[in-house]
């Protein structure tokens, strides 16, 4: 999966910032796989850079825990594991459960507006198949609800987890049988926050994340009878 990376530069950012982006965008997405080996060399080499940014890039996503290093192996990109996935879920079912409830009192008429398009372009991208296009709608809807709670602490504790949640969003998603109960999902939390309905919304908040992790497990031990 290597060869298909490529950097975007960026007149703003060190080489080494750009390259650290690039290797955590590709790890995020899932085009450098859980377990899949980062040679130096091969990685400069394909991103025309020298070997210094590439080790500068897998020494910061080895501290945020995307990259491991084995003894006599090297770096490799970390596995998702139900240990690591049940840690980040677990925050995040309590974080979403507490963001609908305060977007059901505070959310404007033009987010509500915003909220039902992040529906209809969820529902949209679906139709897609693009695994790429689908986690991104996903995240379109999802911080919707998040900036309407108005509470910068809560976004900001919601956004510092959010890219971890987004490598596991990208295994469930790869379960195509759940698209239409993702949808139906998204359409409950959309009616119960125009309705101010709490209950509702805390709820299904609640159980979209437990199917979520349920979808994620079977991806998990997918993968693991694969290898």
């Amino acid at each position: 999966m290597q060869d298909n990376l490529q950097v975007t530069m960026d007149e703003f950012l060190p080489l080494r910032d750009v390259v650290f982006n690039t290797l955590r965008q590709a790890i995020l997405t899932g085009e450098l796989k859980p377990g899949e080996r980062l040679m130096e060399i091969h990685l400069a080499n394909k991103l025309g850079v020298s070997r210094t940014p590439i080790r500068e890039a897998i020494r910061k996503l080895e501290l945020e825990g995307l990259v491991t290093m084995i003894p006599r192996r090297g770096a490799e990109v970390a596995q998702i594991t139900e240990k690591s996935m049940n840690d980040v879920l677990e925050v995040r079912r309590a974080m979403d459960a507490l963001c609908v409830e305060l977007a059901c009192d505070r959310i404007t008429l033009e987010e509500l507006q915003e909220l039902k398009k992040a529906c209809d372009n969820f529902e949209a991208a679906v139709k897609t198949k693009d695994v790429k296009q689908i986690a991104q709608a996903d995240v379109a809807l999802h911080d919707i609800i998040v900036e309407a709670t108005g509470n910068q602490r809560l976004i900001q504790l919601v956004n510092n987890l959010s890219e971890q949640m987004y490598r596991y969003r990208f295994e469930y998603i790869k379960d195509f049988s759940q698209h239409d109960r993702l949808v139906e999902e998204h359409k409950v939390i959309y009616q119960a926050i125009v309705k101010k309905d709490k209950e509702t919304a805390s709820n299904m908040a609640k159980v979209h994340i437990d199917n979520q992790k349920k979808a994620i497990i079977r991806q998990i031990r997918l993968e693991r009878e694969k290898n």
